[in-house]
């Protein structure tokens, strides 16, 4: 079966080491951040069976953590296996629409991502709604973080409601992908995926066996079309995300849409055969 992870960074030495991600590295129980080679980044997706993978870039508020330029770099080496998504500078509206569009047209990236702890601004602050209204008009999903913030800043911007919940409310036609399950108000991002035909769930930094229960309830009922796969790489690696897959007892047109055909569609990316037939 094919599997798409809809989340992943290849973090340079730079972006490792910057001091917001000192408690994850404590959590981990990483004293020293090393180099990471591309290629370590493409064996960890090839031991999980990964035939796609969304690489993201980085952009706060004090500059690029991974540029854009970055990730265009990192897909040119591995076009068959990784995905640009870009990133912007919300601090300057103007200069961000035109980021989203070079994004689009010049470099082939298939979504924006923004991290509103990163930013301390939940995503229905008006810094985002120029980049909403550009993703709209490129056709293109706009990517983001929901539930606690893992380093040490405020969780509150990741809540869905009230914050994503007037995003899809205003930008009807904008594709909104919620990375990292929304814990702890997973109930209120499924309340929100399962009210907006444009809301999705990806399970980026969880562990199949760290799913919340209404989690998979949703991912087996009304939610089969709503949930996409994604791991974090490299906070975790999509081996150990998936290690527990068979504990679900989902069967094959369960698992198809959640380990791939619902990334596909939502980014479109070209991989269900049956669509070109």
């Amino acid at each position: 079966m094919k599997i798409i992870d809809a989340w992943i960074q290849h973090p340079t030495k730079q972006f490792s080491a910057d001091p917001i991600f000192d408690s994850l590295n404590r959590w981990t129980g990483q004293t020293e951040v090393p180099e990471i080679p591309l290629e370590m980044t493409l064996a960890a997706l090839d031991a999980a069976s990964v035939d796609r993978a969304l690489i993201s870039a980085w952009y706060g508020p004090t500059g690029a953590m991974i540029s854009n330029e970055d990730v265009t770099a990192l897909v040119s080496q591995a076009p068959d296996k990784l995905v640009g998504i870009g990133s912007v500078d919300i601090s300057r509206p103007r200069h961000a629409v035109m980021q989203v569009r070079q994004c689009i047209q010049e470099y082939g990236f298939k979504a924006i991502r923004i991290l509103p702890w990163l930013w301390n601004l939940p995503p229905n602050d008006r810094r985002y709604y120029p980049v909403y209204s550009e993703c709209v008009e490129h056709d293109v999903p706009f990517c983001l973080q929901v539930g606690h913030a893992g380093p040490l800043c405020p969780s509150e911007p990741g809540r869905p409601i009230p914050y994503l919940d007037t995003v899809a409310l205003e930008f009807p036609d904008l594709k909104i992908v919620g990375g990292h399950i929304g814990y702890p108000w997973t109930t209120e991002m499924i309340a929100l995926a399962t009210k907006y035909p444009n809301v999705y769930i990806d399970t980026s930094a969880y562990k199949v066996k760290r799913y919340p229960p209404e989690l998979i309830a949703y991912l087996r009922a009304h939610g089969r079309n709503k949930v996409l796969f994604g791991s974090n790489y490299p906070m975790i690696t999509p081996g150990d995300c998936l290690a527990d897959l068979a504990a679900l007892n989902m069967s094959d047109e369960e698992l198809e849409p959640f380990l791939w055909r619902n990334a596909d569609r939502v980014f479109k990316l070209g991989m269900d055969d049956s669509e070109d037939a």
